[in-house]
């Protein structure tokens, strides 16, 4: 089993801390403590270490990033970096945006939905923590241009960030996409982004 990690414990108490939010009843996080209780213990039942990363709760297995734990104004959902590679005959898993390629979440409103799936959810955890074993990759996107390819290194780079920014409104999406792709050089788009990223995983648009 692994060891509960003190950040963690304020993550539920404070939230993730990237927005004004954070450390007060108006944070989204303490709308689905329950739930996100319910699915680290479940996660703290596996091998996984449980770290805090871009100020969310992040399961790691030699030092590489498997789920995490995110939350939204409507839902909260437990994502599975290499979801695409996770068997799932009930057909369980989303897409966290129609441009998603590796990335699954298991979405929830409620805590009697996580408390009912916590065998499927069991069955997951191990799935994604074989697959990390194994060193499987998701196969390339058959239009890898759907997307600026700069934005496709940065979900990369920062796990979460694919499924915050498909939970945006679409014309939050499209305000960022313009802004990202209005730069003529890589560098430039890739500075755009980074500047970003602390908006999108706080579930802000350009303007807000």
């Amino acid at each position: 089993m692994a060891q509960p990690n003190t950040q963690i414990d304020r993550f539920l108490i404070e939230g993730c801390m990237r927005c004004s939010l954070g450390a007060t009843p108006a944070c989204k996080v303490l709308l689905w403590t329950d739930i996100l209780e319910f699915l680290r213990q479940l996660i703290l039942e596996t091998e996984l270490q449980e770290e805090r990363k871009w100020g969310v709760p992040t399961y790691t297995l030699n030092g590489k990033n498997v789920v995490m734990l995110g939350v939204f104004k409507d839902s909260c959902v437990l994502s599975f970096i290499k979801g695409q590679l996770i068997t799932d005959p009930k057909a369980l898993l989303e897409l966290p945006g129609p441009n998603s390629r590796e990335g699954r979440i298991l979405r929830f409103t409620k805590l009697s939905q996580a408390t009912l799936l916590e065998k499927d959810i069991r069955h997951y955890l191990q799935e994604a923590i074989l697959v990390e074993q194994s060193g499987k990759k998701a196969a390339p996107s058959s239009n890898p241009q759907e997307l600026p390819a700069e934005l496709l290194q940065k979900f990369a780079e920062h796990p979460g960030l694919e499924a915050a920014f498909f939970a945006l409104t679409p014309g939050r999406q499209r305000g960022y996409l313009i802004h990202f792709s209005g730069a003529k050089q890589s560098p430039t788009r890739l500075s755009r982004i980074d500047k970003c990223v602390p908006k999108i995983f706080a579930g802000q648009g350009m303007m807000d």
